[in-house]
């Protein structure tokens, strides 16, 4: 019996090390194309109001985007975090003081999740008849955007990660293989789980 544990265990670390490969190698693969918008996926914002590092990296890769003319909107997806900040209000006003125009940055502050910025991109790529949408996050949250995109119904989705790292993105990897796994069986015809990451 302990064999067949030991086999088991041996089983479930090695296919967590494979799924961690591959989002590694998928997320850090770049796909610098043109697209009609780009969204950008929210993260932790800092007590004192400013982005966090990682949301900061990606809010930066993003400036460097659009100055590059990759899309000619950019929409700011997030919720309400902890520290009590609107994650898209504090993107936005980030662009903005760098040079963005108002009127180019669109705030989706109903994207508490990956699944919800999604849905609701979804519902403005169809409102506004877009056809290609530039995902920009961390490496490792960048498999799990497309797949959500894809399974709403956006065919065109492109990849470009944040360029730094970060000590925690070394747990936070392995960890994304659980969050795939969930996205893949998800329910993306009813609104019946919306609320959960």
């Amino acid at each position: 019996m302990r064999k067949w544990i030991f086999v088991l265990c041996g089983c479930i670390i090695a296919l967590i090390a494979l799924g961690t490969l591959i989002i590694t190698m998928v997320g850090l693969r770049d796909e610098l194309v043109k697209a009609d918008i780009a969204l950008v996926l929210g993260s932790k914002v800092d007590p004192d109001g400013t982005p966090s590092p990682s949301l900061r990296s990606r809010l930066d890769r993003t400036l460097e985007l659009y100055q590059a003319g990759y899309f000619p909107s950019i929409l700011v997806s997030g919720g309400i975090g902890m520290e009590g900040y609107d994650e898209a209000e504090v993107m936005r006003n980030y662009l903005v003081r760098r040079g963005v125009p108002r009127d180019r940055v669109i705030m989706d502050d109903q994207g508490a999740t990956t699944f919800m910025s999604a849905k609701n991109t979804h519902k403005l790529v169809s409102q506004e008849k877009l056809k290609s949408v530039l995902v920009i996050s961390q490496f490792f949250h960048l498999p799990r955007a497309r797949l959500a995109l894809n399974r709403f119904g956006i065919s065109t989705v492109y990849t470009v990660h944040a360029r730094k790292f970060f000590l925690r993105d070394i747990y936070s990897t392995p960890r994304e293989v659980f969050a795939y796994i969930s996205y893949l069986f998800r329910d993306y015809h009813t609104d019946a789980n919306i609320s959960s990451a």
